[in-house]
């Protein structure tokens, strides 16, 4: 018996040193970004079981083989209704500035997606003001209202939405709601999505957590996008979840949510349209491509004032996004300021805004005092000294927890949407970005920008570096996770 269990447990030796070497060997083939890839051996040496499930769980981008296949399937027949947009008299190539052209060309290379002109947007910077006009332009829809959420959240104005979207159904508007299964959780548990469905809205719940299904599909991959598309001529995006922050994790400790919201008019309104109906697919294997937008041939004097779309996630080319963002800290020659509620930069976006700041531009981060995710707050400060050190002014905001993801370049064109500058948001989840040029617009977005500064203590490097040991301690281990954040 005694031999059986040494020849037991030289077997469960060999089996265990199998995985480790198994796992280790199917990480480096992956030809991640070396620090991702370290982080994750990490974990796996130093947790040795538990690390290896983890990496099976949560290491790979591994949509589930049902959403997979239907997205192949579906690339072609979206690729060749993005490439027609080519041919709307809004699509003006030599008509853009020297800061949209290279965006445009960049993802019409990757995307397919063009830049078009002849939108009218308006930035609203209000929560109660952002539910206020979803309400009002619910009230006024005729034929079709599309959304989807990361979280919906009962309560307050998002009870009110609700209730004016189950009118809206009741008098024969067309309605498809998808809402993230993990985020709008506490929604699916209400009442609503009975009431709703009732009234014959089509409510789906996207990536559905389930235990049956950690081995199927990684688990944290998340519909992370906020579009509004109303009669296919009302869209809106941007930062804000459908959530009253009066009524959202009041017992957080960090104050109301800050958000900022795009709505707009033009032909850019069609293109979210699709990304919705691209989502929707995915999800359900029903396919609604909208019709192709409506344009007007842009005058030659008109100023610049274009409109690109830039869709990021599983189906789409890998990092555009973050290759956007890239571009435009690249560009500017005179400012950069960067508003995000989570900063965990990838190595290569970090170089950048080092990079930017030390050539003479003056950049700006602005980010919450505090943060709902304990791990990313420290995770953050492990940057600070570097960035300070390079020039680039870091401001903590005090009035609540700065949820808007902006970045104004030269203070004439911006990003605008839904993604954080860590790498789950920028290269995991389902986000998209609106890229401005148009420079009334950029300017009240500056103006929102300059307001949250004036609320905000600047950090200070001589005063960082004060820092207890013990804080730099900790923000050495969470930075060593970083790339998993």
């Amino acid at each position: 018996m005694e031999k059986f269990y040494q020849v037991l447990a030289w077997a469960s030796l060999f089996i265990y040193w199998l995985s480790i070497a198994a796992v280790t060997m199917r990480i480096v083939f992956k030809r991640r970004v070396v620090g991702v890839s370290l982080a994750w051996l990490l974990i796996i040496y130093i947790i040795p079981i538990g690390g290896i499930m983890a990496y099976l769980l949560l290491g790979e981008l591994n949509l589930g083989r049902k959403r997979a296949e239907r997205a192949r399937d579906m690339f072609d027949p979206f690729a060749e209704w993005f490439q027609r947009l080519n041919d709307c008299p809004g699509h003006q190539p030599h008509l853009m500035s020297e800061h949209a052209r290279p965006l445009n060309d960049l993802c019409e290379n990757r995307l397919g997606i063009p830049a078009l002109s002849g939108n009218s947007l308006s930035l609203q910077d209000s929560p109660q003001a952002i539910l206020r006009s979803l309400i009002d332009d619910i009230h006024q829809a005729k034929s079709s209202i599309h959304m989807e959420f990361y979280i919906w959240h009962p309560g307050g104005l998002a009870d009110e939405i609700a209730t004016a979207l189950i009118m809206a159904a009741k008098r024969g508007v067309e309605i498809r709601i998808l809402l993230d299964s993990a985020g709008s959780m506490r929604f699916f548990r209400s009442h609503w999505p009975r009431l709703m469905r009732h009234a014959g809205i089509q409510l789906v719940e996207a990536l559905a957590v389930s235990p049956l299904r950690v081995f199927l599909r990684r688990m944290d991959l998340r519909q992370h996008r906020k579009i509004v598309v109303i009669d296919s001529r009302i869209g809106f995006t941007g930062s804000m979840n459908l959530v009253d922050p009066a009524y959202f994790k009041t017992n957080a400790g960090v104050g109301q949510w800050i958000d900022v919201m795009v709505r707009m008019t033009g032909p850019s309104v069609t293109v979210l349209n699709t990304i919705q109906a691209w989502d929707w697919e995915v999800e359900t294997g029903e396919r609604y491509l909208p019709r192709l937008p409506e344009c007007h041939v842009p005058s030659v004097s008109d100023d610049a004032d274009t409109v690109q779309v830039i869709p990021s996630g599983p189906g789409m080319p890998d990092e555009i996004i973050h290759q956007v963002l890239l571009l435009s800290i690249y560009q500017a020659k005179e400012s950069v300021v960067i508003t995000t509620p989570y900063f965990v930069p990838s190595e290569n976006l970090l170089h950048a805004m080092k990079a930017a700041a030390q050539r003479g531009v003056a950049v700006d981060l602005v980010i919450p005092d505090k943060n709902d995710s304990l791990m990313v707050e420290w995770a953050s400060r492990s940057f600070f000294s570097e960035l300070l050190n390079a020039g680039v002014r870091i401001h903590r905001f005090h009035g609540g927890l700065l949820h808007t993801k902006s970045v104004v370049i030269d203070r004439n064109h911006c990003l605008i949407g839904t993604v954080n500058l860590d790498m789950r948001s920028l290269w995991l989840n389902f986000e998209v970005t609106l890229a401005v040029d148009n420079a009334e617009f950029t300017q009240q977005l500056n103006w929102v920008q300059q307001e949250y500064i004036k609320q905000s203590t600047r950090v200070r490097p001589e005063e960082w570096e004060k820092r207890p040991i013990i804080n730099k301690l900790v923000e050495q281990f969470f930075y060593m996770f970083s790339p998993l954040l």
